[in-house]
């Protein structure tokens, strides 16, 4: 608890012991009246000073108002019945306030459990930044850190802001970002991003971006804004509470006056005593309190409840869609696979052996930054002599034509092998194959394969076993690579050698064909994937550590590369709606029950307490269930 909260823990104890200590005492008149004075106002000054203060600013239904008006009305019928010579019952006005304070306890309290949550990720925010000037270290505001310049992170210290590392290794806790515990080793020429702890070892890092830019100022505001974007469950709620608060006031002045001039007319007593208590039990249990505290505590504790697991979600009204996924469509690259190329076989023809097949197509691709290329450099063994390279020619569609160590190379596909009049031996397997000539000769082909990430497979399982009727795979790639992809993670229906529009076309089809009220998830790397997140009715970015694209486009964002985290946030986001809806049902329930009840006197101020305060501690112990995620 925080200081404010044991504050009113304190008061609520104290007005406790006062009640009970004036139960069991036997005062009348004036003294009783200011000794039950002394609990309501220790309990309800800050309530009635609230309403006064909405009276004032012409705003004033509100649960203030409502509790300030039937507390004082209560002691108002006491102080009429000590008049008439009847004993004066203050306990229940009293009563009213304590238990409307115990539930803005428990109401404060989850809040607090839920923001704790977002809170450990808002650790996030560095403090300084260590900037190097020569040999000098100075302790700056990130903010005054330009691109480029060279910062000191010690062993301890948050990451400031984004950039390569130039010296050193180590460890980095990336648990407030991921929510997984495992820790990152980076190296020099690692990138890094802002927002992780370093752990172990002293690093230097060039920065790439400005503090307003780099990922953690984004993941801030992200989180930051998230409780703008209102689902239509919190809206019908803030409406709801807007036209039910005025007219349940009115509603209740009716209670206390009407019946009573009806008995005048009627020759019978008017009974104003009686029929003022009704109405005041009738504002009590009228109380919107359990609504409007616990829909919006239930959004907010499975926004928090997700980011605790690396699931960021940008706001309720996505929360809200995501419960109604019926359909995920799946980039390939990136997503369904580490978009990270190898090199999984290398068949050498006509002599030549595995050895140079891959040091002469390696040498040829040395000044190419295409990932093939890279994946070529990596599967070499030992350094390239780019001093032996000479006469490279990028063949655009083709290959690569060049000169290694006066042989003359030729590095592509088949149409490279074709236009050279090169004999070659075709490859039927899923795969970018790289064809390798040298003077003239075939030497054999590479295959070049990006290999499937750890959970897919699981992942596409358990969304099937969720509920998602479709499962769809868009990729650039091939037909026959998105067959082998789509067969091994168990996807059935996949279209491919889409450019990004269209994959954007594509989605537009899949949404047309969709009943209304399901929605459709777009999962990518968000890197290239910006137009389709945006279109799609949820746009998730997986693996978005860094990714400007993601944070700005998805309305998800997924912090690692795990698949199965997809699946943790549609469940999350269903047992939200699920508790949500409860909660609804049962504060409506009840209310109606007990205003019926209560208007023809049945129910008494004891049973308008439960009503109110009762009804809302059920609901906000209920919607806290959402921060419970971990099993899901």
């Amino acid at each position: 608890m925080n200081k404010k909260q044991q504050k009113v823990l304190i008061r609520i104890i104290v007005t406790v012991i006062m009640i009970v200590v004036l139960h069991f005492c036997d005062f009348k008149g004036v003294i009783n009246i200011c000794l039950y004075l002394i609990p309501y106002m220790t309990i309800g000054y800050d309530i009635l000073k609230k309403a006064v203060k909405g009276i004032k600013n012409r705003q004033p239904f509100d649960e203030n108002f409502l509790m300030a008006v039937a507390t004082v009305g209560a002691f108002g019928i006491g102080i009429y019945n000590e008049i008439q010579g009847q004993p004066g019952e203050y306990s229940e006005a009293v009563a009213v306030m304590l238990f409307y304070q115990i539930g803005e306890l428990f109401q404060s309290v989850a809040v607090g459990k839920s923001r704790k949550n977002i809170t450990e990720l808002m650790d996030i925010r560095p403090d300084y930044a260590n900037l190097c000037v020569g040999q000098e270290i100075n302790q700056v505001d990130p903010d005054e850190v330009e691109i480029g310049s060279v910062i000191l992170v010690k062993p301890g210290e948050k990451v400031p802001i984004d950039g390569v590392v130039i010296e050193g290794s180590s460890s980095l806790n990336t648990s407030a970002l991921t929510g997984e515990s495992v820790p990152r080793s980076v190296k020099s020429g690692d990138e890094i991003i802002s927002g992780c702890i370093n752990m172990t070892g002293l690093i230097k890092v060039r920065t790439t971006k400005e503090f307003g830019e780099s990922t953690v100022s984004k993941i801030l505001d992200l989180v930051e804004n998230s409780s703008m974007k209102k689902s239509r469950s919190e809206n019908f709620i803030s409406r709801f509470a807007k036209y039910y608060t005025p007219v349940v006031c009115y509603s209740a002045l009716a209670l206390a006056v009407v019946p009573p001039v009806i008995l005048l007319i009627a020759g019978k007593s008017a009974m104003w005593n009686t029929w003022i208590y009704r109405a005041l039990t009738f504002l009590v249990i009228s109380c919107p309190c359990a609504l409007v505290i616990s829909i919006p505590l239930g959004f907010f504790a499975g926004i928090g409840g997700a980011s605790s697991c690396g699931v960021m979600v940008k706001g309720s009204n996505y929360l809200e869609a995501l419960a109604s996924v019926k359909t995920v469509v799946f980039d390939k690259t990136g997503t369904l696979t580490k978009g990270v190329f190898q090199v999984t076989e290398a068949i050498p023809y006509n002599g030549f052996s595995k050895d140079e097949l891959i040091k002469y197509a390696a040498f040829a691709e040395c000044y190419s930054t295409h990932p093939i290329a890279k994946s070529l450099r990596e599967a070499l063994d030992g350094d390239i002599d780019k001093n032996a390279v000479l006469d490279v020619e990028e063949l655009s569609g083709k290959g690569i034509k060049a000169s290694v160590y006066g042989k003359n190379i030729l590095a592509g596909n088949e149409r490279l092998m074709k236009s050279m009049n090169v004999e070659y031996t075709q490859c039927d397997k899923a795969g970018t194959i790289v064809y390798v000539a040298v003077d003239g000769k075939f030497a054999g082909y590479i295959l070049i394969s990006d290999t499937i990430k750890d959970n897919t497979r699981e992942a596409v399982r358990q969304l099937r076993k969720t509920g998602v009727k479709n499962i769809v795979m868009l990729t650039g790639d091939s037909d026959k690579v998105a067959a082998d992809v789509a067969s091994k993670v168990g996807i059935e229906e996949y279209y491919s050698q889409l450019l990004p529009g269209d994959k954007v076309t594509k989605v537009e089809e899949l949404l047309n064909n969709k009943p209304e009220k399901e929605k459709l998830a777009f999962v990518g790397d968000g890197i290239n994937d910006a137009p389709v997140l945006t279109r799609s009715d949820i746009g998730i970015a997986m693996g978005a550590l860094g990714s400007d694209a993601a944070i700005e486009a998805a309305d998800v964002v997924l912090m690692d590369d795990d698949p199965l985290k997809i699946v943790k946030a549609i469940r999350i986001a269903r047992k939200c709606l699920r508790i949500v809806y409860e909660n609804i049902y049962f504060a409506i329930g009840i209310k109606v029950v007990c205003l019926i009840l209560g208007a023809v006197g049945i129910a008494n101020m004891w049973v308008a307490i439960f009503a109110d305060v009762g009804v809302m501690v059920l609901a906000v112990l209920n919607a806290i269930r959402v921060l419970f995620v971990k099993k899901l």
